[in-house]
């Protein structure tokens, strides 16, 4: 058998060394490319016609100095909801209190977290603004991959969060998160 048909019998490719042995055809690795029919494609493969993912995260950020600026919570993530559906972004649930913000996001393959993120904080301040005009979001973020199994438990904890912070600080509950999503993190730094 030559290089050529095992080749082409192995997933759709052929070797550019075909006349060449075996070992001398794996030496060529980088001269292996897909082969074709007429019509463009190899007949054993099936393509995709769109990428599919389920990117979970749950992102929190606060308001600058952890101030409490936001008077209404539920209106600005109403607004993020807004905000999230124009940028197409895929937005679980949002919650917080008067200081900081949870989304848990349904992040798409065509846009990259630090520009959902970057969309929705500087499109909600901006609005928020409006209203308090000192208004400014934290520099940073926090972002824990969220598997689809706990989606739902996740989407509680942000809806509980004017109870759960009865209990916790925000600073607490971020160093909590932080700790069990197993990021490594100087605490001189986690605050600002």
């Amino acid at each position: 058998m030559t290089a050529q048909r095992g080749a082409k019998r192995n997933a759709g490719y052929e070797c550019s060394h075909a006349r060449e042995s075996p070992g001398d055809a794996a030496r060529h690795a980088a001269n292996v490319r897909p082969s074709r029919t007429k019509h463009g494609r190899h007949p054993n493969v099936v393509l995709m016609p769109h990428s599919l993912s389920r990117n979970l995260v749950h992102c929190v950020f606060s308001t600058k100095g952890r101030l409490n600026l936001m008077r209404d919570p539920e209106v600005l993530w109403k607004h993020l909801g807004v905000i999230a559906m124009t940028k197409g972004i895929g937005l679980v649930a949002a919650g917080g209190t008067s200081n900081h913000v949870h989304l848990l996001i349904a992040l798409s393959p065509k846009m990259t977290l630090s520009i959902a993120i970057q969309n929705l904080k500087a499109h909600s301040s901006r609005w928020m603004k409006e209203e308090v005009p000192r208004f400014a979001w934290q520099e940073g973020y926090g972002a824990f991959s969220v598997s689809e199994s706990n989606r739902e438990a996740v989407m509680q904890y942000v809806a509980a969060q004017a109870e759960h912070h009865r209990k916790w600080t925000y600073e607490q509950e971020v160093v909590t998160l932080v700790r069990k999503s197993g990021v490594e993190y100087d605490p001189r730094y986690l605050f600002g």
